[in-house]
């Protein structure tokens, strides 16, 4: 499996104009396929004027799906030149419209690619990515007695908290990479006097810290 991978940091949009055509670039992150269809459906309806809604999306932390469409323009000249950039920038799990209005000057094929693979460059800029990093779903339950302290040991030692529950013991889950768990397993023995208990579940991608 994939051990880390980049998005856009948001959805948003970012245009250009080149020979008096508008280029709307809108990019989203998208879990699935249909979300990045729902996404692209949404941006045609915002703009039913546009000469052009061309599009591309890749989904799977391994790049698995990958689609792309000219919308009308002359083929290979819109989709396949955004999806390249989304793959030079092996970004994943994304979806990118750009709309066009024409302005009268016509670009050619050349100046085609370059406006449709720029847009998305752009606003890939714009917008800001993020990497996301696998990590193993983890499980420690504790008692109420030493469940605060090692919370804030926890969270002050950098390590992805993702809930806490309270019941008869406390209930704290989290993140771990794969190469830390031995580690983890000892220092939480050692923080919680061997009171403890770790299990591990599945696996999840988060925001990898700075850095990494």
């Amino acid at each position: 499996m994939q051990e880390r991978y980049r998005t856009v940091a948001r959805a948003g949009v970012h245009e250009i104009e080149i020979n008096r055509s508008r280029f709307l670039c809108s990019l989203a992150p998208a879990a699935t396929e249909h979300e990045a269809q729902e996404f692209i459906r949404r941006v045609r309806d915002e703009h039913p004027s546009a000469t052009h809604n061309c599009y591309a999306y890749v989904i799977g932390a391994d790049g698995g799906v990958q689609k792309a469409s000219d919308d009308g323009e002359p083929g290979g000249t819109a989709g396949v030149p955004m999806l390249q950039m989304l793959l030079r920038r092996e970004m994943r799990y994304v979806v990118a419209v750009v709309t066009r209005y024409y302005g009268g000057v016509k670009l050619g094929a050349g100046g085609l690619i370059r406006a449709y693979g720029g847009a998305v460059g752009e606003a890939l800029d714009a917008l800001g990515t993020v990497t996301r990093q696998r990590f193993l779903l983890a499980t420690v339950t504790v008692g109420h007695e030493r469940a605060g302290r090692l919370e804030n040991d926890l969270r002050a030692t950098g390590r992805a908290v993702r809930g806490v529950r309270y019941a008869e013991a406390v209930t704290i889950e989290l993140g771990l990479p794969d190469a830390d768990v031995d580690a983890f397993r000892g220092w939480l023995a050692d923080v919680t006097a061997g009171t403890a208990a770790l299990e591990l579940g599945g696996e999840a991608y988060q925001d990898a810290a700075p850095g990494d």
